[in-house]
């Protein structure tokens, strides 16, 4: 018995319980629950794979995180971080001062540029004069359907939404829209697939609006988690420094996609 005693005296004395040290902060990860590639998509037996999936990996590791990946629609994921259903968004969320009206962000962890992609054979420019009359598909509640709907829309182009991007690719696969717009990699992604090359190509990069396409991709946050976000910036900021962002992004880029 002093013998026990003696044990649970020690542990209370180092700031643990008799069942051993305490455990880390559990915290929920909103993504979206539609397929990202390469940042986010389901394997064959259900299990999240992709770069993102790995950023979440080295970043909950480094901030001695339990991070719980927690699927939401897109659509609803904002609604479900202020109602407490998840705690963070680690989603390919764009920082823009729109958001920024609801939520908070992290320093970014990566920034691309917004590219539009169209039938192969068919020359046009990213610009609202080359889409005058065509109709441009991009996915719903992005930066994207923003930035479609102030440049193109006005100027005699349609703008078609979509719940995911992959709905809005295989209709232009199906030759139902004549382009679309997404965030640079993920439409090289699907460039490089066997439905992608048969049919379309890269038009260009369309002109930087920091206002509607953000200073880069930041992890989302509830207003006022000051403490969390400090710790989560200090682990973005670590896992680039000691080389572990650079190792697992080499993987899916051949770039430093943390941009300049």
């Amino acid at each position: 018995m002093k013998k026990t005693a003696k044990i649970l005296a020690m542990a209370a004395a180092l700031g643990i319980g008799a069942a051993g040290a305490a455990a880390a902060e559990t915290i929920k990860v909103g993504l979206a629950a539609e397929p990202y590639p390469p940042f986010t998509s389901p394997d064959s037996t259900g299990n999240w794979q992709g770069w993102e999936i790995d950023f979440q990996k080295a970043l909950c590791a480094e901030a001695k995180l339990d991070c719980v990946l927690t699927p939401v629609a897109w659509d609803g994921i904002i609604p479900a971080l202020t109602s407490k259903k998840i705690d963070v968004i680690i989603g390919s969320m764009t920082i823009t001062e729109e958001r920024m009206k609801t939520i908070d962000f992290t320093d970014r962890y990566y920034k691309t540029p917004s590219g539009v992609i169209g039938t192969k054979g068919v020359s046009f420019e990213p610009t609202p004069e080359g889409l005058a009359g065509k109709t441009i598909g991009v996915q719903v509640s992005t930066t994207q359907e923003v930035y479609a709907n102030t440049y193109f829309s006005g100027n005699g182009s349609t703008v078609k939404i979509y719940q995911t991007q992959d709905e809005a690719n295989q209709d232009l696969v199906a030759g139902r829209i004549d382009a679309i717009q997404a965030d640079l990699i993920p439409l090289e992604d699907f460039l490089k697939t066997e439905e992608g090359k048969a049919c379309c190509e890269m038009k260009g990069v369309v002109k930087d609006d920091p206002a509607i396409l953000g200073v880069g991709t930041g992890i989302g946050l509830r207003k006022g988690e000051d403490d969390l976000k400090a710790k989560l910036n200090a682990a973005i900021k670590a896992i680039r420094d000691n080389g572990t962002y650079a190792e697992f992004s080499k993987k899916y880029f051949s770039f430093d996609i943390y941009g300049e």
